[in-house]
């Protein structure tokens, strides 16, 4: 084995993917030259050219061990606050076939929210 691959072989030690449509999910825990480990996240989402060519687009954040407890909280407050606001439903037109005629009345339903007057106010 040489040096390459015993570097590559230290820094991978454990790894989990979550595939979801178009974007794949990597989560890894490599492992630091100082022998600690942090956590990798990358997003690749699958692009198609105008030729059809498969393109990935990627991003990545490294979440070191004096962070994992931030991220954490704030990250389950997000969550938590977006299924209290929204419910866990998925609202999306690649998830609802009705998306359109949902938004257009969900559209239609703000406006008349926004318009409406009371009278006893004037």
């Amino acid at each position: 084995m040489d040096e390459k691959e015993n570097i590559k072989e230290r820094n991978e030690i454990c790894s989990r993917t979550l595939k979801t449509g178009s974007r794949t999910y990597f989560f890894d825990a490599r492992e630091t030259r100082a022998g600690d480990y942090y956590l990798t996240i990358t997003e690749s989402k699958k692009n198609f050219s105008e030729t059809g060519e498969v393109t990935y687009k990627k991003h990545k954040i490294y979440l070191y061990k004096e962070d994992f407890s931030k991220f954490q909280s704030i990250l389950d407050d997000m969550i938590r606050f977006i299924i209290n606001e929204k419910g866990r439903e998925v609202i999306s037109e690649r998830h609802q076939k009705d998306f359109k005629n949902h938004t257009f009345h969900q559209e239609i339903k703000d406006a008349q929210k926004k318009t409406s007057i009371d009278f006893e106010d004037i």
